[in-house]
């Protein structure tokens, strides 16, 4: 494992607002095969760290589908995070922290970061490109932004723009961050108490009815008072709370809001469209939150894709969770992919014409 920062200079936001010595950590696993083009970049969502051997095991690990034996693994913290990317508790050239007054940020941004990212560490080519939730969203429009220079594309529960529905529950966690008073005072752990009830808010969004009814069923009827859920819910905020800042939440979940691959360009599908990877959208049957028909729009509109669902109680979590149906999904997938790469040789060799 190697953890690493890479300077950007003069990084041009969507705005306009110009970012100088922008800080980006990422960590690495295996190693880079400019030959074999063996990277397999993550991006991940939005609380997490550039560290997918903590947060995503079984995917991946010195025993996962994607490991360091086979493949150069590399995941970038994004934009705005606290993990050690440039975010609201940066700095800046005053030598003051932003906190709330971090510029504004999308998710084209953290595509366009990535890319600059890519470029300082001489990556080529990218064979494989995965995303989820918030990654999926920066994976799509980066596969806009630079389409050649990726072979495939993994999307899991994720959307070509952001819901109305799932803007109104960002808003209403940042309500509550808002309502905390420490929040205005701008500190370190300013907006701490908010941040563990905007996490609890988003956890409604994350799991499925079934998914509280099994794992926080209550045996004694009589209870009328501390339920596993009400205890299961604060013990997540502060287990969030205890490692995330509410300025971060504030500025990717608005990010996250801010996703639209249309926006400036002819239209939605047209952006899709640009779209060259061969490409696996993944679904979870009970995600309120990035509903089945977000993917199957995407599978409508980028060529050379197949959409598969997988059945999780876990809601949109499902993608955190469910490694052995991800895994195989992945392992279909690319073996499909590879049977068609080594037919496409032979019949090349054979001065067959092959179109797939």
């Amino acid at each position: 494992m190697c953890k690493k920062q890479v300077k950007i200079e003069n990084f041009t936001l969507e705005s306009g607002v110009i970012l100088k010595n922008v800080q980006v950590t990422y960590h690495t696993y295996g190693t880079y095969n400019r030959l074999k083009n063996n990277v397999v970049w993550i991006c991940h969502a939005l609380t997490a760290n550039s560290d997918p051997y903590e947060w995503w095991p079984k995917v991946c690990g010195k025993d996962g589908f994607f490991n360091e034996e086979e493949h150069f693994i590399i995941c970038a913290n994004i934009l705005g995070s606290c993990y050690g990317t440039t975010g609201p508790l940066t700095e800046d050239e005053k030598g003051e922290y932003y906190y709330d007054e971090f510029p504004q940020i999308t998710t084209r941004d953290m595509a366009n970061l990535h890319e600059r990212t890519r470029i300082k560490l001489e990556i080529d080519e990218v064979h494989i490109l995965v995303g989820a939730s918030l990654g999926g969203q920066q994976a799509l429009e980066w596969a806009i932004i630079n389409p050649t220079i990726f072979h495939h594309l993994i999307l899991i529960a994720t959307n070509a723009n952001h819901s109305p529905y799932g803007i109104a529950f960002n808003e209403s966690q940042r309500l509550s961050i808002e309502a905390d008073p420490t929040y205005a005072l701008k500190k370190k752990n300013g907006g701490r108490n908010g941040l563990i009830a905007a996490r609890s808010i988003a956890l409604l969004s994350y799991r499925s009815y079934e998914g509280y009814l099994i794992s926080q069923h209550e045996s004694n009827l009589d209870k009328t008072n501390s339920f596993k859920a009400t205890q299961y819910q604060r013990y997540q905020g502060e287990k969030l709370a205890n490692r995330f800042n509410a300025y971060s939440y504030v500025a990717l979940s608005k990010a996250m809001d801010s996703h639209n691959v249309g926006r400036n360009r002819i239209s939605i599908k047209a952006a899709l469209n640009q779209i060259s990877a061969k490409t696996l959208i993944i679904g979870i049957t009970s995600d309120n939150l990035f509903p089945l028909n977000e993917q199957r729009f995407l599978r409508y509109h980028i060529k050379n894709s197949i959409f598969r669902s997988i059945s999780s109680r876990f809601g949109h979590d499902g993608f955190l969770l469910e490694y052995e149906l991800l895994i195989e999904q992945f392992d279909d997938f690319l073996k499909s992919n590879q049977c068609i790469e080594n037919y496409r040789k032979v019949l090349e060799q054979k001065d067959i014409l092959f179109t797939a």
